[in-house]
């Protein structure tokens, strides 16, 4: 377990980012039903959460990415973490939209971005990765060079694993599902009997 995981884990659950309830499972737009809700829009609202976030996903950006030209965010939950990844790498950012503006030019992508420029997306939350790579394969159809993506937190999926490989998406994220629950569990933000239910329904969700 990677101090930075751990570290991105400590803050979205002291700022209760994290909604962990296996009695009363939330309702996904997927209609998977989930003991965990993750709302890292909320880290917006807390400055010292914000730069953190922005910071991890700064240099892990650098570490993987060197040859970077822009960031592009995935509308709407990682457009602003985006912008402040893109603005501290003195990069140019676009946000790619889930569907296309029905008014206007009909955008899909919003900004500029050149074909053969090498882009790395912005994602906050990666579920089965779904949306994430509709991002991808419309920055790769506007001719972008996509190096990869970028996450705050991952559920790990079988289902996405799957998906970003046959996409050929590499995908680094800095929190994810096993590291949340151990430490959640480590610091008591949920009791122990709670444990082994949310380890199981990460192994089948969509039964749940």
């Amino acid at each position: 377990m990677s101090n930075t995981a751990e570290e991105v884990a400590a803050c979205l659950l002291q700022i209760q980012a994290i909604k962990l309830n296996a009695e009363h499972p939330f309702t996904w737009a997927s209609g998977w039903k989930s003991p965990i809700y993750c709302d890292n829009r909320k880290t917006l609202s807390y400055p010292a959460a914000r730069t953190l976030i922005r910071d991890r996903l700064v240099e892990l950006t650098r570490a993987r990415y060197p040859g970077t030209e822009a960031i592009a965010g995935v509308a709407t939950g990682a457009i602003a973490q985006g912008a402040l990844v893109a603005q501290e790498l003195g990069l140019p950012f676009v946000y790619v939209r889930s569907s296309a503006k029905g008014h206007g030019l009909e955008n899909l992508i919003e900004g500029e971005c050149r074909p053969g420029q090498q882009v790395v997306v912005v994602e906050d939350l990666v579920s089965t990765g779904g949306s994430s790579l509709r991002a991808v394969e419309a920055l790769r159809r506007a001719g972008c060079e996509v190096a990869g993506m970028v996450a705050v937190f991952t559920y790990g999926f079988r289902k996405a694993i799957d998906n970003f490989a046959r996409a050929g998406c590499r995908l680094d994220a800095l929190c994810d599902y096993n590291v949340m629950i151990e430490l959640a569990a480590r610091s008591g933000y949920v009791l122990p009997g709670e444990v082994e239910r949310l380890k199981e329904w990460r192994l089948s969700p969509e039964t749940y």
